[in-house]
């Protein structure tokens, strides 16, 4: 089998900044849908620009060939323009120079070259246990698997979307996030997925991972980004125990601030998912990051869909029509946890004008603190806090109090 290897160079051509590589027969989809197996997400490109195809033969061996699928057209070594509209394929050889539309993106494509080089792990044996990385050479102790040229070291955890991992790709550590085979059946499953990547990709901030890439691999949905070296709330209060309220308020003062941001792009955006388990904070500089952007939702789009966790949704969530506030809403739970290190539910109560938090019993909440919870968590949207900015100002004059 010939097997094909695609580069794709950056804008000035003159460096490559991805590479895949293919086996027969499988078709290659090019183009920006994510879920392609060459995503190129630049303007000129189309959501499916080209498909690559293998044509075996009856005496054996075969050849690859090209198709184009989009209006702005392809060209092979800079001849031969293919329209939307033609059906013609053209046999590649090793070698040729594809350009996708005359401002898009340049290929380059090799026939028959060897399988991409696994870097070995390293032999040395005197490194510390637990050690990643030897203190001799600097490569990888332990690699469990490749994924593209992702050098995947350990799991860092399973749920029942995906599975993250802790991978290597000779630059950099980062997290891989790949989407369970189970779940790449569901096609909400696959939404949230490749919504998280979309959306990651779009978002520049400094409290939230950075999007490093998105990719299909042997069917499956990947997603690379940004390590964060820290723990989610819910585990820090687990191994630590409640925190202060200096600390509490802090920590929800910068979790206002990452919320502003996103809620001031356009269209305003949701984060649907605001928990401790979501929120991580930074080992060296206690730093907050806000995680899972899967269920993300732009303001204006229909709702109906109910996603988040029941004891930090506000009502109008529950009901399936989230707006920004209600991303405020589980500020106010995530205070009580934070502050007692228990379930925010154990403080629920019925009271006059509903269901609320009796929070008398906890000694370091105060009168100001439980009339800004009060706030941020009444049924009704508008007698919350409009805007982050405005719980943010209130959290921090009760810090200054």
């Amino acid at each position: 089998m010939k097997n094909i290897q695609i580069s794709v160079w950056d804008e000035n051509q003159t460096q490559i900044l991805q590479q895949w590589q293919f086996t027969p027969p499988a078709p290659i989809h090019i183009g920006r849908s994510p879920e392609h197996q060459v995503v190129i997400d630049r303007p000129a490109i189309s959501r499916l620009h080209a498909t690559i195809f293998y044509t075996s033969l009856r005496q054996g061996g075969g050849y690859w060939e090209i198709s184009n699928h989009s209006a702005n057209g392809t060209l092979i070594n800079g001849l031969g323009i293919l329209h939307s509209k033609s059906t013609t394929r053209v046999v590649l050889t090793d070698g040729d120079r594809i350009q996708l539309a005359p401002a898009g993106a340049l290929l380059t494509i090799q026939i028959n070259v060897a399988p991409l080089q696994v870097i070995p792990t390293c032999q040395h044996l005197d490194n510390p246990p637990g050690t990643l990385f030897c203190v001799h050479c600097g490569q990888p102790i332990v690699v469990t698997r490749r994924i593209r040229h992702y050098q995947i070291l350990k799991t860092l955890g399973q749920g029942g979307m995906g599975t993250t991992y802790l991978a290597w790709d000779t630059a950099k550590m980062l997290v891989l996030k790949e989407m369970n085979a189970d779940m790449a059946t569901i096609p909400k499953a696959q939404e949230l997925f490749e919504r998280e990547a979309k959306i990651l990709q779009s978002l520049h901030y400094p409290g939230i991972p950075e999007y490093y890439d998105f990719f299909v691999a042997d069917g499956r949905k990947y997603l690379a980004m940004e390590l964060i070296h820290g723990q989610d709330l819910e585990l820090y209060v687990m191994q630590h125990g409640k925190v202060s309220l200096a600390q509490a308020l802090d920590w929800m003062i910068q979790l206002c601030e990452i919320l502003a941001y996103i809620h001031q792009q356009q269209p305003p955006l949701i984060h649907r998912d605001v928990k401790p388990a979501n929120i991580l904070v930074r080992t060296i500089d206690k730093r907050i990051f806000l995680l899972d952007f899967g269920a993300v939702k732009e303001i204006g789009t229909l709702g109906g869909t109910k996603i988040g966790a029941p004891d930090y949704m506000a009502p109008e969530q529950n009901n399936g029509q989230p707006c920004t506030q209600s991303d405020l809403y589980a500020i106010g739970p995530t205070l009580i946890f934070l502050l007692t290190g228990r379930n925010p539910a154990d403080f629920i109560e019925i009271q006059p004008d509903g269901y609320r938090f009796n929070l008398a019993s906890i000694p370091s909440v105060t009168p100001p603190l439980q009339a800004a919870i009060d706030k941020v968590t009444q049924r009704r949207i508008r007698d919350r806090y409009l805007t982050a900015a405005e719980l943010a100002r209130a959290l921090d004059a009760i810090g200054d109090g």
